[in-house]
């Protein structure tokens, strides 16, 4: 398991750091883990999933 920060979940993504966070309040995005007193991180692995659902999501409207 590998926690990463949002700089890497923004890169990952193609997200705006607001929209990450806008997709989090809406509960359509993987929840941060909290890593230190004020400091969070996302389960990479979490990301990847989300970013594959997508893509899943996507190839079901052109019915792929």
């Amino acid at each position: 398991m590998r926690i990463i920060r949002l700089k890497e979940v923004i890169n990952s993504t193609g997200l705006a750091r607001s929209t990450i966070y806008k997709y989090i309040g809406k509960n359509t995005f993987p929840k941060s883990v909290s890593i230190g007193d004020s400091s969070v991180g996302w389960l990479e692995s979490e990301i990847q999933d989300w970013i594959r659902s997508r893509v899943e999501e996507r190839d079901l409207q052109a019915g792929v």
